[in-house]
């Protein structure tokens, strides 16, 4: 992502500083004398949740596509990451993945992924930031309004004084408050596109024996009938961390043995046996998430000059899905390239680009979401024949390493899901659920819940 830096452009200024503010200040410094992060909270150097990010405390996951770009904005981070506890794992080989009554097959790759809390990863990324001489913070300071002139946006107003720059950027995540001030100022605001998935997900942390071998995550994705699934994940000074979700009334409740019987009732016993006999470390804390959110910027017919939205600002996924951080990432790579194209109104650029890195775990997201029955929107018939193909992929991939690796690399956004259509792998899909024998897959007797080969087996092929 080679850019061509030019920092005569003056000053930015970036409203919020988590994850998605931080990735476009990093950006924003390699073409502005300087960059101001707004940010309404305290921002600490340790690695403590902030108020202002509830789901701070909650399972996070930088995927495999997003590590690309964080890694590129960072050079060496991944290795900081390490140093200070961050768990590295292959997606596609290091951990269980339960979909459709059983474990998708693993295959070493050379796909990496990293885990650690939230917290830590911000903290991380927030001293990277501040080591960079052109940007500096401005703490506990909401920002009040937008500055415009003649349809340009100058600058924002807080409580303490006004601040003027040439480039406004709102990071501020999901509770934005650009709708509202596009209106103030005589824009019409973004449509949006809304999926009431109505979701709690309840978290807790436990002991984890760092040299324990065995996997260092499980997933188990809610099935429209059970409406409850859970991820464990490995993550700095040597923790798992459990979160537990399910949707419309479905709620783990945060006290241990609430929290424990919950994990009983997955699809799956694989997380259960993994933290039912380990050290619980704290008392578990509880989220609701009711709405996936899209704001469909790109649609605009007019957008006020020097201001752009970002981030969570844009769109706010299910979190089920793990996809924020990683998305964020992408916007970041697609507002360097907009950038270093030296075109000081590109918004309406960036927005229609974002749009189209957004598109792929948007339509994951919302695909998932909308095999619950009671997710009050229409479906088509191309949804519905996405959802059962998909089903019959996984179903297969219980056998078939290739088919697991097609969708994993997807999930990870490293491939596009217009991959998963390719001949190669359909032709797969389809012989190894009607014929699969044909491809010669072993047949071996397989514990349902927790994907461990039975006593008895014929690894025999037919």
């Amino acid at each position: 992502m080679e850019a061509k830096t030019n920092s005569s452009h003056g000053h930015a200024i970036v409203i919020g500083g988590g994850i998605a503010g931080l990735l476009a200040a990093r950006v924003l410094s390699d073409f502005y004398g300087g960059v101001t992060i707004i940010e309404k909270d305290r921002l600490y150097n340790d690695h403590e949740p902030r108020r202002g990010v509830p789901q701070g405390r909650h399972a996070h996951g930088l995927l495999a596509g997003g590590l690309r770009v964080v890694e590129d904005l960072f050079p060496g981070i991944s290795q900081e990451l390490r140093d200070g506890g961050a768990v590295p794992a292959d997606p596609l080989n290091d951990g269980t993945w339960f979909f459709e009554g059983g474990c998708l097959k693993r295959k070493p790759s050379d796909t990496t992924a990293i885990m650690m809390s939230r917290p830590f990863f911000e903290s991380v990324v927030r001293r990277r930031v501040r080591a960079l001489a052109n940007i500096s913070f401005v703490e506990n300071s909401p920002v009040r309004e937008l500055l415009c002139r003649d349809g340009r946006v100058t600058g924002i107003r807080t409580d303490l004084a006004p601040i003027i720059a040439d480039l406004v950027v709102d990071a501020s995540g999901r509770g934005s408050n650009v709708p509202r001030w596009l209106a103030s100022l005589g824009f019409d605001a973004p449509t949006d596109e809304r999926i009431n998935v109505h979701l709690t997900y309840t978290t807790r942390l436990f002991r984890r024996d760092p040299q324990a071998s065995g996997d260092k995550f499980a997933v188990i994705p809610p099935t429209p009938a059970g409406k409850r699934g859970g991820v464990l994940l490995a993550q700095e000074d040597n923790r798992w961390i459990v979160t537990l979700f399910g949707h419309f009334g479905n709620e783990a409740r945060p006290d241990l043995p609430g929290f424990l019987s919950y994990a009983k009732s997955l699809p799956s016993s694989i997380i259960y046996d993994k933290i039912r006999n380990t050290v619980p470390l704290d008392e578990g804390t509880m989220m609701r998430f009711p709405t996936s959110i899209r704001h469909r910027y790109e649609r605009l017919n007019r957008f006020p000059k020097g201001f752009l939205v970002f981030g969570d600002a844009i769109c706010s996924f299910n979190p089920v899905y793990g996809q924020g951080m990683s998305v964020a990432a992408l916007q970041a790579k697609v507002l360097r390239e907009e950038l270093a194209e030296a075109n000081p109104e590109f918004a309406m650029r960036f927005f229609e680009k974002a749009a189209a890195v957004i598109d792929n775990p948007w339509n994951i997201a919302v695909g998932g979401d909308l095999r619950m029955p009671e997710t009050n929107v229409r479906r088509g018939i191309g949804v519905r024949l996405m959802n059962y193909y998909l089903s019959m992929l996984h179903r297969h991939a219980h056998r078939d390493a290739e088919a697991a690796s097609a969708f994993l690399r997807v999930a990870q956004l490293i491939d596009s899901p217009s991959s998963l259509m390719s001949p190669k792998i359909a032709l797969r899909v389809l012989l190894g659920n009607l014929l699969p024998r044909r491809i010669g897959v072993p047949k071996q007797k397989i514990s349902a819940t927790t994907c461990e080969p039975m006593p008895s087996m014929d690894t025999s092929v037919g």
